[in-house]
């Protein structure tokens, strides 16, 4: 032990040495380390995933070895202060350059509900998008406005009737496809959602992105809730539906059920409750691929409602009767009650049109008397809702038509998009 101590205390000597005389024996600094990069699978592993993008096979073998991060909270607005990107004017959103005659059957019928008619003719061609069109919305608020969401990336703001510019708008705020648009109850925003996991709320008069809700997931559906303007609903693809808050960018509520894809949600007329469609195809069919959900509580008030083996990918109330709709993969519109316990009618169904895979969606008129519905064959298909007959078909495209909206104020107006990118109105 004390040989060791002496060794010890020799070699501290030693090291102290050249501190104690700096000017006999100057201190060389060691050489610099060489960079050394990082082995390629070392990055792979680490680097964090970009929603959309390819990812290889040797990729994926990595990623399965390394350990699994969980997945992030959703959020909003990631970055506080985000750069503001006007998007460019195109034309005027407002209604100078509208002729006289739709202006004043436009402010005629406006507050007014109107018995519906039955669209004749192409109108209006709308062209812009350079890939299918998931969605469309009329403005509430300017109904001379349409706003459709495509499979581009891109949302555009169409001035219908303008004589000058139809296309006022092109935001591409998006990095992948657009799923869903909706125009917010308030002002001139347009929020949007898709395969970039997120949501997006846009003043359309500025042009500028508001804000930004983040997911875990792909987005595929928004709607806003009838009796609460800020609040507003989203479904994606792990099957998590969430209701947000825009005031103040956070999560509400959460509705969890281990369910497949959300296909479609809607909310009753009163705002209590609303129905998710999702594709449940690999469990058991028999449940959850319609829920009745009870807003407040997050729970399901039924998840039996329909019982064929189809998926749905649109569902709809109707704006006075306590019923809604189903479309179905099946090809036929279903209609059940919106009352406990959710029966469906097994007696009455709309079926001419076809839906083959597609995300076909269908719509109410204005006074609840028809039903129209998209269709794999391109055409648009218009029902007598009381007797479910078959009123009219229109030929609206070459490829499928996926989604068809009345207009807000005008009876005899329709709007509808397709797999090929273009957008249309029948008058």
């Amino acid at each position: 032990m004390d040989l060791l101590c002496h060794a010890y205390s020799n070699s501290s000597d030693e090291e102290s040495e050249p501190k104690l005389k700096p000017d006999y024996r100057p201190v060389i600094p060691p050489p610099p380390k060489r960079f050394k990069p990082e082995a390629p699978s070392q990055n792979l592993r680490t680097e964090a995933p970009v929603p959309g993008r390819y990812i290889s096979k040797r990729e994926r073998a990595l990623s399965a070895q390394s350990p699994r991060v969980p997945n992030p909270a959703p959020t909003a607005n990631l970055n506080p202060n985000p750069p503001v990107v006007a998007s460019p004017v195109l034309g005027s959103i407002g209604d100078s350059e509208i002729p006289r005659d739709v202006l004043s059957s436009l402010r005629q019928a406006k507050g007014r509900a109107s018995l519906s008619q039955i669209p004749k003719r192409l109108a209006v061609d709308l062209r812009s998008h350079t890939k299918a069109v998931n969605a469309l919305d009329w403005s509430p608020s300017h109904a001379h406005l349409l706003a459709s969401a495509g499979m581009d990336q891109t949302v555009c703001v169409w001035n219908v009737w303008s004589q000058d510019q139809k296309i006022a708008r092109i935001f591409r705020y998006h990095n992948a496809a657009v799923k869903d648009v909706k125009w917010s109850p308030q002002g001139l925003s347009v929020l949007s959602c898709g395969y970039d996991c997120s949501s997006r709320l846009i003043d359309v008069e500025k042009g500028i992105e508001t804000q930004i809700f983040k997911e875990d997931q792909v987005v595929g559906v928004i709607k806003f809730c009838p009796d609460n303007s800020n609040i507003f609903l989203s479904g994606g693809s792990k099957g998590c539906l969430r209701l947000w808050d825009i005031r103040n960018g956070n999560v509400v509520s959460e509705y969890i059920r281990g369910l497949g894809p959300i296909l479609d949600v809607e909310f009753t007329i009163n705002g209590k409750q609303f129905i998710s469609s999702s594709d449940v195809s690999g469990s058991n069919l028999s449940e959850n691929s319609i829920i009745v959900w009870d807003v407040s509580r997050q729970v399901p008030l039924s998840n039996q409602v329909y019982v064929e083996a189809y998926t749905c990918p649109s569902v709809r109330c109707h704006p006075f009767e306590p019923c809604f709709v189903a479309q179905s993969n099946a090809n036929y519109i279903a209609i059940f009650s919106s009352c406990p316990p959710f029966r469906l009618d097994k007696y009455k169904r709309y079926e001419s049109h076809g839906v083959s895979g597609f995300p076909v969606k269908c719509n109410f008129s204005l006074d609840g008397e028809k039903l129209v519905s998209g269709s794999s064959d391109g055409s648009i298909y218009i029902y007598n809702y009381r007797s479910s007959e078959l009123v009219r078909k229109i030929k609206a495209s070459e490829q499928a038509c996926i989604d068809v909206v009345f207009h807000p104020v005008l009876p005899n107006v329709i709007g509808s998009c397709s797999w090929n990118g273009d957008v249309s109105i029948f008058e």
